[in-house]
């Protein structure tokens, strides 16, 4: 059913956001995706469609971006897909080269490239490096599409007050601000997101439309939630948590500049503060549209929730756009390899999926029970190879070596470095990529075996802390009791010696995670982390800890940031390194 022209349909502008999971790399496939998304904006009607940052060439190409033929021919696949599109107005993220490299959004129509926004603020922070390879954009981009004013931004730009954005709403008078973005996703950063977008639109009195990337690259995950905000700061609409999702809605305009009016900030200029603005007219298709459904924002993950769906993604990614096609991890019995099944199975399929059990001496019956139940429940291939007369014959090779000596951590990781073997030589043999099942703890201080347990092609939790593998454990059994409780209630052990438990090395875990975020996370001193309530002596152990397992981290497989900072790109510290932070001597 066709809708009738509404009132004041001039003012009325209907916009599409296509949050896509590209490839790095990939400029065809990722021209294809924009192609067929473009063709769905046409079908519903849509004046304007946007795609996320870069989406030419995936985000973030890194140093990719240093090859100039890299930049080329990303322009001239959008070049070729811009000949194409003359009924709709489109906004496209890619690098372009002129010059210097820019992070550009193009606008493209009429089979041309009919403006291009360059990014202003580029992060340096954190995972992002653009200041390595791009330059600084200047200008401020505003389209006059018949009438309707709509300003062009990029990610980090609407991310401080001022700048681009305000310059285009005060100077250029746009009525909509657009943003193209890649925005990768950690723990409740989403609604944080939303509410700094909603004041934006508030101190600019317009609306924005916010449109990001998806999908799983190397160690980032983007979560999507794109977002239209009205000049109130109302959601009024969201795009769907970690998959693909066109987002449509019609705005009113008819508004805004009434509002302005109302608005005595607008008028507080003195000479010369007018920001030059360069305009870009634009046809508007003509045409008649079909009705869209109305439909309330679509409900946020709750935190579990979200966590639990970016490492599904970030693992699923991983192998598909690396083309690995099965896994394989050691199935202990404990909570830490039996989450990292659970994701991997969701991620990738029963079928896709071979769990490993290496009994030793020191495996407690009930832990191989829960290996096989385990395995049971989630309908993986299931394999036992015990390793305790593998270790006997390191033991006998090893006896006048270590003659004279008392057993300790070195017999213990013989065991754990065994069964990386194992499972790195069914690697070989079948094709298989190893996941690591360690967890961000145990990774913090040390508490990991290089070349054992380390072991793997990709690691699932590795930023997850233990806490929070109990919490997405039992959220993962919310409906079915897919962990078997016994593994969530005992308590942890590596079982490289009889009785051993972490607690005989490590504090408690509710203890040391908060201990670890404080320090990793938040890069607070150690004077700092004792007046949150920890003991003085505890926090310079596990602070001495972490610094000294700098180089077992830095040759770890990567894995899934979930947290604000995750070690890796995020935090960079030198493997050779003497501060150590302290009260100053006097």
């Amino acid at each position: 059913m066709m809708a009738k022209s509404p009132p004041g349909e001039d003012r009325v502008i209907r916009v599409a956001l296509s949050q896509l999971n590209c490839v790095v790399g990939d400029i065809d496939g990722n021209v294809e995706k924009i192609r067929r998304s473009l063709v769905r904006a046409r079908e519903v009607g849509a004046d304007l469609a946007l795609f996320p940052e870069l989406t030419v060439t995936g985000y973030p190409p890194e140093d990719l971006l240093l090859k100039p033929h890299f930049a080329e021919r990303a322009e001239a696949a959008l070049r070729d897909l811009a000949a194409e599109v003359r009924d709709v107005v489109a906004v496209v993220g890619f690098p372009e080269l002129c010059d210097d490299l820019f992070n550009t959004a193009a606008v493209i129509t009429g089979g041309q490239i009919a403006a291009v926004y360059r990014k202003h603020y580029l992060p340096n922070y954190g995972v992002f490096d653009e200041q390595r390879y791009f330059a600084r954009g200047d200008e401020t981009l505003v389209l006059d599409m018949d009438g309707v004013r709509v300003g062009v931004t990029i990610c980090e730009d609407l991310w401080y007050p001022g700048g681009p954005a305000q310059r285009a709403v005060v100077d250029g008078k746009a009525d909509v601000l657009v943003s193209i973005s890649a925005s990768p996703y950690h723990r409740e950063k989403g609604p944080s997101r939303e509410q700094m977008l909603a004041t934006r639109c508030i101190d600019y009195g317009c609306y924005l439309a916010f449109c990001n990337a998806v999908g799983g690259q190397d160690e980032l995950v983007f979560d999507g939630h794109s977002l239209v905000v009205d000049p109130r700061g109302v959601i009024l609409a969201r795009g769907r948590q970690f998959e693909e999702d066109d987002v449509v809605v019609d705005l009113d305009l008819s508004g805004v500049s009434r509002r302005r009016l109302h608005d005595p900030r607008w008028r507080q200029r003195g000479p010369g503060d007018a920001a030059i603005v360069r305009e870009a007219a634009v046809r508007r298709p003509r045409r008649t549209k079909p009705e869209l459904d109305v439909c309330l924002p679509v409900e946020l993950l709750g935190p579990e929730a979200e966590v639990y769906r970016a490492l599904v993604l970030g693992t699923s990614d991983y192998f598909v756009k690396n083309g690995f096609e099965h896994a394989v991890l050691g199935l202990s019995g404990g909570i830490d390899s039996a989450l990292a099944l659970a994701v991997a199975v969701d991620a990738l399929g029963p079928d896709a999926v071979t769990a490993v059990s290496m009994p030793s001496r020191y495996t407690a019956p009930l832990n191989r029970e829960d290996a096989v139940e385990t395995a049971r429940r989630f309908g993986v291939e299931f394999r036992e190879i015990p390793i305790d007369g593998v270790f006997g014959c390191y033991v006998a090779a090893l006896e006048e070596s270590f003659a004279g000596t008392e057993a300790n951590v070195a017999e213990e990781n013989i065991q754990a470095r065994i069964r990386g073997n194992l499972l790195m030589a069914l690697s070989n043999k079948f094709g298989w990529l190893v996941l690591a099942t360690g967890n961000k703890s145990e990774m913090s201080v040390g508490y990991a075996t290089l070349y054992g347990d380390m072991a793997g092609g990709f690691s699932i939790i590795k930023d997850v802390s233990k806490t929070w593998v109990y919490r997405l454990s039992r959220w993962r059994n919310r409906e079915n009791e897919v962990i078997p409780q016994r593994i969530i209630d005992k308590p942890p052990s590596a079982e490289l010696r009889e009785g051993q438990l972490d607690s005989d090395t490590l504090p408690p875990y509710d203890i040391l995670d908060p201990i670890v975020a404080a320090y990793v996370e938040e890069d607070r001193n150690p004077e700092e982390i004792e007046k949150l309530g920890f003991d003085r002596a505890l926090v310079y152990q596990v602070v001495d800890l972490i610094d000294r397992a700098e180089y077992k981290r830095r040759q770890a497989a990567p894995g899934i940031r979930i947290s604000p900072r995750a070690f890796g790109k995020d935090r960079r510290l030198p493997i050779t390194n003497r501060y150590r932070p302290g009260p100053r001597a006097d």
